[in-house]
């Protein structure tokens, strides 16, 4: 089979590999229909994360049909379409059973040396069903539908990660920090919550366009030094729920800056370079630092309905549409900023 290998820094080529089969009575192969591009995967790309290892699979974003089905499988059988969160689970563990799948003991992350990544054309899926979550005829048959579904899979369920996390409800204030697609995606949950008042700082105005859509009430400039300070007066004090969806020490402060007391900032930007926090500010306002790495599978159903009845639109951060072949093109425009966010065509449904 094709599948997109990380050779380097920049340097993602799309080659031959083994064909995956089943190991254990619990796995499924998956044939992939649609993946996408993440953020995080820049980090490796552009050589910031540099636990990677040359010949490593990429890409944890995938949806797809299901090709063959362990034993033990209960749940799915041969032709189920399904949406595979970022990381496999087995659904049985204590960590599992509260909630917190990407901690389960016997879990762990598509690509790397030893699994089989999203950016491919099949890929075996451990505790099949555990991980796998199903995805309606009405919408797998559906390309807008589709296309969002795929975002369930990481960057909608982790920007809505976000918003529960910062406690977003009916009536809140709600800053959004980020404007790639899990920012983009925060902002459509804080607007499904029904929040009063939603900033959305970023500096791309074609992203910031976007977040208007989705329904953001206020847009700031990320880049501009008194981008603080205007929230803080446009709120008389500050938002009491902040999103951090970029995972720098710059915007990890400014999300500090503009929490109001009694607040709260959740972090759902995967962190690089960040080593601090104004302890004293969260210390003497009383605010709440939560969020972090989204548990996907608790809120793929939830969101699956929305999308069923057209209430959200997340695919519409799939901003560039490629084959399996064009994957090295698709990184090279998400890191040059000419794209949000890309969705990989890689078979039919």
């Amino acid at each position: 089979m094709k599948a997109a290998v990380y050779h380097g820094p920049r340097d993602i080529r799309v080659e031959t590999v083994p064909d995956p089969a089943l190991q254990r009575p619990t796995d499924a192969v998956v044939r992939v229909v649609n993946a996408a591009i993440c953020g995080s995967d820049l980090w490796p790309y552009r050589g910031i994360a540099t636990n990677w290892t040359a010949g490593s699979r990429i890409g944890h974003e995938f949806i797809g049909v299901v090709e063959e089905a362990g034993a033990d499988l209960r749940t799915f059988k041969r032709g189920d379409i399904v949406a595979a969160p970022f990381s496999y689970s087995d659904n049985t563990c204590d960590y599992c059973h509260a909630g917190i799948y990407t901690s389960c003991r016997h879990g762990g992350f598509w690509g790397g040396a030893d699994e089989d990544g999203g950016q491919g054309q099949f890929v075996r899926v451990p505790f099949a069903d555990g991980t796998l979550r199903p995805i309606p005829a009405a919408v797998a048959h559906d390309e807008k539908k589709r296309a969002s579904a795929l975002t369930l899979t990481d960057v909608m369920s982790t920007g809505h990660h976000g918003c529960v996390r910062a406690g977003v409800k009916a009536g809140s204030s709600v800053a959004v920090i980020g404007d790639g697609a899990v920012g983009l995606c925060a902002i459509i949950s804080a607007h499904r919550s029904n929040a009063a008042r939603i900033f959305a700082l970023g500096h791309h105005a074609a992203r910031l366009e976007l977040a208007r859509a989705f329904g953001a009430t206020d847009i700031v400039d990320s880049k501009d030094p008194d981008a603080a300070q205007k929230i803080i007066d446009a709120t008389d004090g500050g938002v009491a729920c902040v999103v951090e969806a970029v995972g720098s020490q710059a915007t990890m402060d400014l999300g500090v800056s503009i929490v109001r007391p009694g607040g709260t900032l959740a972090y759902v930007g995967v962190p690089y370079g960040v080593s601090t926090f104004n302890a004293r500010k969260l210390f003497s306002d009383n605010i709440s630092i939560a969020g972090a790495l989204a548990p996907t599978r608790a809120y793929i159903d939830e969101l699956m309905t929305d999308v069923v009845l057209g209430k959200i639109d997340p695919g519409a951060v799939l901003t560039l549409r490629l084959p399996l072949e064009g994957t090295p093109d698709g990184y090279k425009a998400m890191d040059d900023r000419s794209t949000i966010k890309v969705l990989l065509e890689i078979s039919a449904v």
